[in-house]
């Protein structure tokens, strides 16, 4: 079961739920985070609660995706409320790039670069038995609900920017209760938008480098996430593919549970505030930046995966370049 948020035809925010190839709109509901808080507060699930409301409309959501009118399929109303975060070195990747990383992680300790140490503190303990908890991960933060770009708006980077590029992800959408116990409403698609040229100068950088927005949906997949998740990237440039390739994801392709990485973030109590939202993204192994694709002005990244609905497309921009300082104001 899918749900995706859209604009009515009188410019209200409507909740779609899918169910294989039939979309059509929620009767009574005006946004998904007021369905999620209302299935918390009633103790049952996101499915129980969806299947309590009729079903109106048909919609055609690739037309609407073509119209600009769809939105994020979960939205925080205060965007000071919704956390953008992520993790990485979380992801094997292809079977020839996973085999270099276990020879190397072979070496001697010293001569091992601090994100290859953390990759392989993932490999010897990312995924722990019997409940317990592992090892945590590199995590980054991006921002809050203004950083969030609904599907088929632009990324656009800062004038100050070195570079602009995609990351193709699952992320985890997660919902904060009355009681502070975090609810995952659900999974989708995202782009994890960075800056890796800043990232590549130094890895001091890469707090810097993830400070840029990012997108996700258009759909939210209700439920667990497959073991394995078999998706699309690709770079659309002046009508035509520029590059392509797929990416993995799911925890038969990972170095770490879920449940550790969910463990690792809302262990923090900071990251437990009642009513607040979290979209927090899981890592990739694709980039195109590593095949040395350089993102341009008017470029458009589609991210596509059986089961998770429409793909998630956005448009990139830059800034122009402002080498002017900040002015801060003394009170």
């Amino acid at each position: 079961m899918l749900l995706s948020q859209i604009l009515d035809a009188q410019g209200n925010c409507a909740v779609v739920v899918r169910n294989g190839s039939e979309a059509g709109v929620l009767k009574g509901v005006s946004s998904t985070y007021e369905l999620v808080m209302d299935a918390i507060r009633r103790g049952q699930s996101l499915t129980e609660r969806i299947r309590a409301h009729e079903l109106g409309p048909a919609v055609d959501l690739e037309k609407l995706a073509e119209d600009g009118r769809l939105l994020l399929p979960l939205h925080h109303p205060d965007p000071a409320h919704m956390h953008l975060t992520g993790t990485g070195l979380t992801h094997l990747g292809s079977a020839a790039t996973r085999d270099a990383m276990h020879a190397k992680t072979e070496t001697e300790e010293t001569q091992l670069t601090d994100s290859m140490k953390m990759f392989r503190m993932g490999l010897e303990n990312g995924k722990p038995a019997n409940g317990h908890a592992g090892v945590q991960p590199e995590w980054f933060y991006k921002g809050n609900g203004t950083s969030a770009v609904a599907p088929g708006g632009d990324l656009v980077s800062p004038g100050f920017c070195d570079d602009g590029g995609e990351e193709p992800e699952i992320a985890g959408i997660y919902v904060i209760g009355p009681d502070g116990t975090p609810h995952r409403a659900g999974f989708a698609l995202a782009n994890e938008y960075s800056d890796h040229v800043m990232e590549r100068q130094n890895y001091l950088y890469l707090a810097h480098s993830k400070l840029r927005p990012a997108s996700f949906g258009p759909e939210l997949r209700v439920g667990d996430l497959p073991e394995h998740v078999e998706g699309s990237s690709r770079i659309i440039r002046n009508g035509s593919v520029l590059w392509e390739k797929p990416f993995l994801s799911g925890e038969s392709n990972m170095s770490h549970t879920l449940a550790n990485l969910e463990h690792h973030h809302f262990k923090y109590d900071l990251f437990c505030q009642p009513g607040d939202v979290h979209v927090h993204m899981f890592g990739t192994a694709t980039l195109s930046f590593a095949d040395g694709i350089s993102c341009q002005e008017g470029d458009v990244v589609e991210i596509a995966a059986s089961g998770f609905g429409v793909p998630l497309r956005n448009r990139l921009s830059f800034e122009a370049e402002n080498d002017g300082m900040t002015a801060v104001r003394v009170l």
